[in-house]
């Protein structure tokens, strides 16, 4: 299942993609990007165009003089016998950078290796005695950044030319994993690239460690949001993504005597070579004050001032589509003072008091999550949302304004999809925009809300419909608190109308609950000012349907749908299992898979091939492999890679039933010694079972579950009496990169969470595409890749 799927909006025309005249290069082949840019064939048919009408002159001379080497010059020419320039100067030195940036960067060996030597000396400042395996991480990281940045400017220039319907993702978390790897293969450089690091003393492989995991998300949440990100670059089309920069990400999980302990997760003490610093784009984004109301020509308006103001800072990622010069963005916010530092404070050797604003403001970027045991906590979060929301809108309106100056026609611009509640104060905040500062009607601005925003829904949990504290709201936002009171008056009046006398359910569509303090249901709104609401798997989408919301779907018919959530297949199997995509190639005779899986339908006819059977058997022994070498590495635990791999790798939680697993890995322990005193064991399968995940830092049963994995760990391990038939292991601080190795290395995946609550689990496909045979699938949605692999896993090799 690929996660191509837009929520987005129900409208076909989501977004415009590349057109005609971009042609698209075989993945087995060299990328064969164009020697010279001018912008690809779309700006040419752009620039063919002005030119005619400005020249009065026919179509192939035009693209005569655009075509060949020197055109920039001979425009120059044309200009001035045209009189149409007013200030050559000023157009000659703007021709000769354009003339400047029309070329490509070669993908040659030799190109290649004077772009890492020049970033070393040059961006690195490093002599040759200094050039380490970290110093050729950065460099080669740069050097394809360089590749990346020539395709990212080239698709924001042809959709800010264009002008199309663009696709704005606004998530909380992003679980990127690490990007090296991953734009190789999208760029498809990777042989060069590994030819021309060789040629300095280096193999590739060994660089893909020196990476950290980005520090932006924690689950599948932030790990959708990636694989969204990849396919709408992938297929075209005009779309940015956009969160925080957290300083430190959630945590990194280490063990200490069994325990989980948190320690911050510094995935930027190095820098990031893939981002770009926007310093040149900084938006205000307050907190506090007070709101003041006006009359103008009869008409209310309202001014929200005081407070305090802190300012958002961008960082911009390009993301590749593979095999397409379609490079999209993910712009992140980093939190900054709007009042540096307090030299007066200072002066009167008040040094804390001094730097004190800028530790306020920078917290809020710090970290993802906060823990929320704490009022304080509560507040940090809530400022976290509002404060990337903020500045995102800020953005979208910014980059509407540039070209269009009808706001009515918004919606035909901008898609905005909420990615679970996190981000819903957005909608209160637009509304805001449009009417405090651009001065549209209450009614014109909430039409325009309605039919922009879209609404993911993850969960049915409780705890993660996420409610604030109408107090907490009246002292960060207190306009916005008036606005949401204001939607849910209107709002309550056509549930009167659709449900008279009813007020039992008038008490439950509330996006207020009346409990003490009163509460504000961020879900309620997000339905009450969404065009679209989709649920992220069938079993899922009808429990919000028929039970959840029930009587929001009876209010609203037709705005609840199912949007299956997927995965990437670029890096859940050419990234992570390069062996399979060759073998599955090499046996359909295409790698089409890569963009459409639908392809792998093929394979049925090849089940019954004994060979391939026994080729796709010794690529699970080959990444099995792998990953004893990682834990022998790493944790010092040996384990023979024919043992059977028995792999539940989740965020710990009671629902996803991680105590009930290692309940079960007891009971095989005591089974195996009970065989052991019968001298029985000479037909048992070894088994290694693998645990990972991380536990919230305030969620003391989750870190108690953890606890007990690793005290079982330790008895099953060292009892000789059952001969090292029976391990198992937890892996600390389980990340994108450590699922690439461990989803390929499985031969069974544990996917026993509580029926009805896991919205979509799309671990599952992972390890589906992988050749992974799953253990209950009750609640889960069932990808048809389980009845296809299945064929390959035969019992004597790894079976029960």
């Amino acid at each position: 299942m690929s996660s191509h799927q837009v929520a987005s909006t129900p409208e076909k025309e989501v977004a415009v993609r590349w057109g005609d005249g971009v042609t698209s290069t075989s993945p087995k082949s060299p990328q064969s990007a164009p020697k010279t840019r001018n912008y690809r064939a779309y700006s040419m048919n752009h620039l063919t165009t002005s030119f005619e009408n400005l020249f009065k002159i026919s179509t192939p001379k035009v693209r005569e003089i655009l075509s060949r080497s020197n055109s920039f010059e001979e425009l120059n020419e044309l200009l001035r016998s045209s009189g149409a320039a007013d200030d050559l100067d000023e157009l000659g030195d703007r021709s000769r950078l354009w003339s400047m940036m029309s070329d490509f960067l070669e993908t040659d060996v030799a190109t290649i290796q004077r772009k890492l030597s020049d970033h070393v000396e040059y961006t690195l400042a490093r002599d040759r005695s200094s050039f380490d395996e970290f110093a050729c991480y950065q460099a080669t990281a740069l050097s394809i950044r360089d590749r990346l940045i020539e395709f990212w400017n080239d698709t924001n220039f042809r959709f800010a030319e264009e002008n199309p319907k663009r696709v704005y993702y606004l998530s909380i978390e992003y679980l990127m994993g690490r990007s090296l790897n991953n734009a190789l293969l999208n760029l498809n450089i990777k042989d060069n690239y590994a030819r021309a690091l060789k040629g300095f003393g280096y193999l590739l492989e060994d660089l893909f460690d020196q990476e950290s995991d980005a520090g932006l998300g924690n689950g599948g949440l932030g790990r959708l949001a990636a694989c969204y990100l990849d396919s709408l670059a992938t297929q075209n089309y005009a779309a940015w993504g956009y969160g925080i920069r957290y300083t430190y990400g959630m945590f990194r999980q280490e063990i200490f005597l069994g325990w989980q302990a948190e320690v911050p997760d510094r995935w930027l003490a190095f820098g990031n070579p893939w981002e770009i610093t926007r310093v040149d784009v900084k938006l205000p984004v307050r907190f506090g004050g007070e709101v003041s109301s006006f009359i103008v020509d009869g008409v209310p308006e309202y001014s929200w001032e005081g407070g305090e103001t802190v300012l958002a800072l961008a960082h911009d990622t390009p993301v590749p589509g593979f095999n397409t010069p379609n490079t999209i963005n993910l712009r992140l916010w980093s939190s900054e003072p709007s009042n540096e530092f307090d030299l007066q404070s200072f002066n009167e050797g008040n040094y804390s008091e001094a730097v004190a604003r800028r530790q306020s403001a920078e917290n809020i970027s710090s970290v993802l999550y906060p823990s929320d045991s704490k009022s304080e906590g509560k507040e940090l979060r809530l400022k976290q949302q509002y404060f990337f929301v903020s500045a995102t809108l800020q953005d979208v309106i910014r980059r509407f304004k540039k070209r269009n100056s009808d706001f009515n026609t918004f919606p035909d611009k901008v898609a905005i999809q909420l990615n679970d509640t996190h981000p819903t104060i957005s909608i209160a905040e637009l509304i805001r925009l449009l009417v405090d500062v651009e001065k549209l009607d209450w009614e014109t601005a909430c039409s325009i809300t309605k039919r922009t925003f879209a609404y993911t829904n993850h969960t049915v949990l409780p705890e993660a419909l996420e409610r604030w504290a109408v107090p907490l709201f009246q002292k960060l936002l207190p306009r916005h608190l008036q606005i949401i009171f204001d939607i849910n008056a209107r709002f309550l009046k056509e549930v009167a109308v659709r449900f008279p006398g009813d007020e039992a359910v008038l008490s439950r569509l509330s996006i207020i609950e009346e409990s003490h303090p009163k509460q504000i249901r961020m879900a309620n709104l997000a339905i009450v000012m969404s065009h679209s609401v989709n649920g992220v798997a069938a079993i899922h989408s009808d429990i919000l349907q028929k039970s959840l919301f029930k009587e929001f779907n009876e209010m609203y018919p037709g705005k609840f749908l199912n949007i299956t959530n997927g995965i990437t297949q670029r890096r859940w199997l050419l990234g992570c299992n390069p062996r399979l995509t060759e073998l599955i190639a090499n046996t359909l005779g295409t790698d089409g898979f890569l963009t459409n899986l639908d392809i792998l339908e093929q394979l049925r006819a090849h089940a019954n091939n004994r060979k391939l059977q026994e080729q796709w058997l010794d690529v699970k022994l080959a990444n099995k492999k792998v990953l004893a070498e990682y834990l022998q590495k790493h944790l010092s635990i040996t384990v023979d890679p024919h043992s059977f791999f028995d792999i539940q790798v989740k965020r710990i939680h009671e629902y996803k039933r991680q105590l009930l697993n290692i309940l079960r890995v007891i009971y095989l322990w005591q089974d195996l010694r009970a065989k052991s005193l019968a001298k029985q064991l000479d037909d048992v399968l070894p088994r290694v079972v693998i645990f990972a995940g991380k536990a919230a830092p305030s969620y003391h049963r989750a870190k108690l579950i953890i606890k007990l994995i690793n005290s079982v760990a330790e008895r099953v391990n060292n009892d000789r009496s059952i001969n090292g038939l029976l391990k198992v292991v937890f892996i600390p601080n389980y990340s994108v990169s450590l699922a690439e190795i461990i989803v390929p290395a499985s031969d069974i995946s544990q996917h026993i969470s509580t029926a009805g609550m896991e919205a979509s689990g799309t671990s599952n496909m992972k390890f589906a595409l992988n050749g992974t045979l799953p253990q209950s699938l009750v609640g889960f949605p069932q990808p048809d890749a389980w009845g296809l692999f299945s064929c390959f896993q035969q019992d004597a090799r790894c079976g029960e």
